[in-house]
């Protein structure tokens, strides 16, 4: 072992557990569990990496900052992927593109005895770069949309954090409109300017950024349910140049989480909900059949379904999955 002192194995617990308390408060359950697990796991395997290789001479403290690297990127870009919206069953690819690229610069520029802030540099230029080819190529072949991969390629939580640290150094709250008295600046003739944050305005000019990049058949369908007014102040936003710059990161995602926390909450979550949807969906079926049936699931979803049938809720499944499971049974028995 080149590294003899290294104990990988505790160092990467102890970057998971740290990870805990950074992970973004809106994250669900499964989402929170993914930025900490890839993060661990590619802090044990690059750390792994490091201490067994015979060909590498790297000491206990070059170790310790590799693998502190890729476990800070690591987390970085799994907060990113996962607000982008990009579906899950593509996050590991991405994440694994990453995590090799990081590897690979860092081990050759140790190699090379770089000054530690050009390997940073460099490491940082690298992990941008294959964010960016991995979101393009899942484009490419059309597992998202152009709007989709826009939206993904503008994802940065390193730089939002970097913000906010500033934000708390300099006393003070962030408020990204550039007039003293919180408006945005004039965006031309005819055209409205943002009022105070958080106002109505500014929550109708962060929907109609959602909406530029959404299909516009489902945008009109959800305008529909507006207010003429509203209606007709979101579609003059839409049309509003440079709009996600003009309201400011910090600011949509302030409005983004109102509005997340007003909508009324899904019941096919609820799990009283899920149970009769589960029992509903098997209840003419015999014991054996539903065996048959589950064959070749896993034995958490042969629980939550037994379970159901008794009219109890197996709550080792997050919501979510178990009523992705009470929809699948339903359309599929």
């Amino acid at each position: 072992m080149s590294t003899q002192n290294f104990d990988y194995e505790a160092f990467a617990q102890n970057l998971a557990a740290q990870a805990q308390d950074l992970v973004p408060p809106e994250f669900d359950d499964n989402q929170k569990q993914y930025v900490i697990n890839t993060l661990g796991n590619f802090s044990l395997l690059s750390g792994k990496a490091i201490a067994e290789d015979p060909n590498l001479n790297f000491d206990e403290n070059q170790a310790v900052t590799i693998t502190q690297i890729i476990a800070e990127w690591s987390f970085h870009k799994s907060v990113d992927l996962i607000r982008s919206g990009i579906p899950q069953q593509y996050w590991d690819a991405v994440m694994q593109k990453i995590a090799y690229t990081i590897f690979e610069i860092a081990k050759q520029t140790f190699s090379q005895g770089l000054p530690h802030d050009k390997i940073l540099e460099l490491v940082e230029h690298h992990v941008k770069k294959s964010y960016a080819e991995a979101i393009t190529e899942l484009k490419d072949k059309g597992a998202i949309d152009e709007g989709l991969m826009e939206f993904a390629l503008g994802q940065s939580n390193m730089d939002k954090m970097a913000q906010e640290m500033k934000q708390q150094q300099d006393g003070g709250e962030e408020v990204s409109m550039p007039n003293a008295d919180g408006s945005m600046p004039p965006m031309g003739a005819g055209a409205a300017e943002f009022p105070k944050v958080d106002s109505k305005v500014l929550k109708l000019a962060t929907v109609a950024m959602l909406f530029k990049k959404m299909n516009q058949d489902k945008v009109q369908t959800i305008l529909n349910k507006f207010t003429p007014e509203d209606a007709q102040d979101v579609i003059k936003f839409m049309q509003v140049p440079n709009l996600p710059e003009r309201i400011g990161a910090a600011n949509a995602l302030r409005c983004l989480q109102e509005i997340k926390t007003n909508l009324p909450k899904n019941t096919e979550l609820n799990p009283n909900s899920v149970v009769s949807r589960i029992r509903k969906a098997v209840s003419k079926y015999s014991s054996k059949e539903i065996d048959t049936i589950l064959i070749r699931e896993r034995i958490e979803v042969k629980r939550l379904v037994f379970n159901a049938l008794e009219g109890k809720y197996y709550d080792k499944i997050p919501s979510k999955v178990a009523s992705i499971v009470a929809t699948h049974l339903a359309s599929s028995v």
